[in-house]
């Protein structure tokens, strides 16, 4: 036991860390997520795609929390770094989800299948992300209560953090349902285009790629509320592996995911395939304006250049 510090086995005692924090671990995930992150940035940069903002932000914030976590290898109990590293690791997977939120209407808009969306696509990302921002200034509020360090605001911030994670849990899931029933609807009936070939756009793949992200997160936040409610002396909170193997490698796993299977494609094709569509349209116009333009070039009176 340190000195002036309480025991950290006493399940009594509200004490911050019940364990040293791994500092081999902590610089494992610093230098994973910044190397993934700036990539992110790279990418974000690169293909314009600035929606994805809040995911490299979402990483920044893994990374900085990480650093915290090294720093509190050295002194366990200081404040400053449990708070950094607390705050900034519990609501970075929300700037995930506002990220996956923005993907699924793009793949709406791509496939030309919103009457397959339970949600219209230009309400699914303001109600998602609505829904993220308040689960986010929850979890956030949580933590802000708890940097006064004192064991009431301690517990205080737990039960806000609760909430939020809870309401993460329900809009994610939620967002999952959407997102599953808008795959069966369009290989069921196709898009409401037929100029739209299903079969030449990469849809699957990316859709594919926002399930299996959002499940990572689902089991992450599943894992931070079982966390919670086991309270501070829980078995969780007692043995850091659990953090690593339910949180700091999912998420590497979900930003991973999107580096490799990045949305710019979707957005790419999108208006690749509205200026297609455009295009023929433009033409025809110009035939028409050139069927009715006499030959001699002349104006004529009552025609559509008087």
């Amino acid at each position: 036991m340190a000195k002036g510090h309480p025991d950290i086995n006493d399940t009594t005692s509200f004490v911050l860390y019940r364990y040293v924090p791994s500092l081999p671990a902590a610089i494992i995930f610093v230098v994973a997520f910044a190397l993934t992150t700036f990539y992110h940035i790279f990418q974000i940069g690169r293909k314009r795609t600035w929606y994805f903002i809040p995911l490299a932000v979402g990483g920044a914030f893994e990374f900085v929390g990480y650093i915290g976590r090294a720093m509190s290898h050295f002194d366990q109990w200081k404040l400053g770094p449990f708070i950094m590293q607390s705050l900034l690791l519990l609501v970075a997977p929300a700037l995930f989800a506002a990220s996956i939120y923005i993907i699924l209407g793009r793949i709406i808009l791509l496939t030309d299948g919103e009457k397959h969306s339970l949600i219209r696509q230009k309400w699914l990302t303001k109600i998602f992300v609505a829904g993220d921002v308040l689960s986010f200034l929850m979890q956030s509020a949580g933590g802000g209560i708890q940097a006064s360090g004192t064991e009431s605001a301690m517990k205080m911030g737990e039960k806000l953090i609760i909430i939020g994670l809870f309401l993460q849990l329900a809009f994610f899931g939620f967002f999952v349902v959407v997102a599953g029933l808008f795959h069966v609807r369009l290989q069921r009936n196709g898009p409401a285009s037929q100029t739209v070939d299903l079969n030449a756009l990469p849809w699957q793949k990316h859709l594919v790629a926002l399930y299996v992200s959002s499940m990572l997160i689902l089991v992450r936040s599943v894992f931070r509320v079982i966390e919670y409610i086991m309270g501070n002396a829980g078995y969780l909170l007692r043995h850091e592996l659990f953090l690593y193997i339910f949180d700091a490698v999912l998420m590497l796993f979900v930003m991973l995911i999107f580096n490799y299977f990045h949305p710019s494609e979707i957005t790419e094709l999108y208006h690749k395939r509205i200026a297609g569509e455009k295009g023929p349209h433009s033409r025809h116009v110009s035939d028409v304006e050139m069927q009715l333009q006499p030959k001699n070039g002349r104006e004529v009176a009552g025609g559509p250049w008087s």
